[in-house]
């Protein structure tokens, strides 16, 4: 690393030096925000090694395909970068999602910057075995996150990128729909639609302006809330549907897929004669997971238009479909069963953008005892 460039870097750390304990944005930051495009991580890695075994694993464990998406679509778009200039390293301090991935065993800039950074006793455990994996939030802008990584050698440090690869990958999907939210609904919000959902239904979810009610029925213990989204290339969608007395139990990955067929045939209808259906075809992914603080399912997939055929024995599959990706889960308080699905129609574009939009919209979901406990709170503030 040059003479200006280290210089540069021991300005930067000894400023930090005073940020380094805070792992989040604090009160008076009036630092400017991150920048760079959403769904893109920053890999600050030797070339050397970005083609070899480290870079592997980066993209294996860090950056995978989805395997949900209609066609091949990362997790995160991954840049390669190297500290080869003091712009460059303007450049990484900039972006929204960074990390840092070099062995100590290299006398490389990233390598060498990562030595700066780390202190004495941090580096003789990663020299003694310990592999390294420091998370740094809002480092050098506010909704930033940042990743320090190194092991003794590539072989470890590789390891380390295998065991904790899905952690990382999993925060740094946290903050990008965390900032994505921010920026959907700063503006040009629904507010008198949200608040009939939450009059009829007991529930709401954030609405942006573009979006119309399809649907919205009700019966004696169950109900139907359908979304919609519609451009002239791109469809965006999204239904809640909730079943009142349902024990938690009787919750399972098979009603799922029932119920969520049941209702897009009869509600989500296409021309002559179609229906939306869950393409089983294509991998569907269902796991246990915790969704704002409650247990739940999580079921990623794929829909196709199909209509019936043969006297309705037979399901025929039609031109249409795109992702989607469903919330299942129990709310004590009000005793119910919520299902909450977002879909996704974007045949000219990538998937992977969309999708997570419908993820942010699901994620603002509150019950009408939740939404007065927020108020409750931002007015005694």
């Amino acid at each position: 690393m040059g003479t200006r460039m280290l210089r540069g870097l021991a300005v930067s750390i000894l400023a930090l030096g005073l940020l380094a304990g805070c792992e989040g944005a604090f009160e008076g930051d009036y630092r400017p925000r991150a920048t760079g495009p959403e769904g893109e991580i920053m890999v600050v890695m030797d070339s050397t090694h970005w083609g070899a075994d480290l870079g592997d694993a980066v993209r294996q464990h860090i950056g995978p395909y989805v395997e949900t998406l209609p066609t091949p679509e990362r997790t995160f778009d991954l840049q390669q970068v190297n500290l080869t200039s003091d712009r460059m390293f303007d450049i990484v301090q900039r972006h929204k999602n960074v990390v840092f991935v070099a062995p100590l065993d290299d006398d490389t800039p990233v390598a060498n910057f990562l030595r700066s950074r780390l202190s004495d006793d941090v580096l003789q455990a990663a020299l003694d075995g310990t592999p390294v994996v420091v998370p740094r939030n809002d480092l050098w802008r506010r909704s930033q996150r940042v990743y320090y990584m190194t092991a003794a050698n590539s072989e470890q440090l590789a390891q380390a990128i295998e065991e904790r690869g899905p952690d990382i990958r999993d925060t740094f999907h946290e903050v990008t729909l965390d900032r994505m939210e921010r920026e959907m609904f700063e503006k040009e919000r629904q507010f008198a639609l949200e608040d009939t959902l939450m009059q009829h239904h007991g529930f709401a979810v954030n609405v942006q302006h573009d979006y119309q009610i399809a649907t919205d029925t009700t019966t004696e213990d169950r109900g139907f809330v359908w979304l919609r989204r519609v451009l002239t290339d791109t469809r965006r969608e999204l239904f809640v549907h909730y079943v009142d007395g349902m024990a938690p139990s009787d919750i399972t990955p098979e009603w799922i897929y029932a119920t969520r067929d049941s209702l897009t045939e009869k509600y989500m209808r296409g021309n002559v004669a179609g229906f939306v259906r869950t393409d089983y075809r294509r991998p569907l992914n269902t796991e246990e997971t915790e969704f704002l603080d409650r247990y739940a399912y999580v079921t990623r997939g794929l829909w196709h238009f199909v209509r019936r055929v043969d006297g309705g024995e037979r399901l025929q599959g039609m031109a249409g479909g795109g992702p989607f990706v469903n919330y299942t889960f129990y709310d004590q308080e009000t005793d119910r069963v919520y299902m909450i699905n977002g879909s996704v129609f974007a045949p000219e574009y990538g998937k992977r953008s969309f999708l997570r939009q419908m993820e942010v919209m699901a994620r603002t979901f509150r019950t009408g005892a939740e939404a007065q406990s927020e108020e409750t709170l931002a007015s005694s503030e």
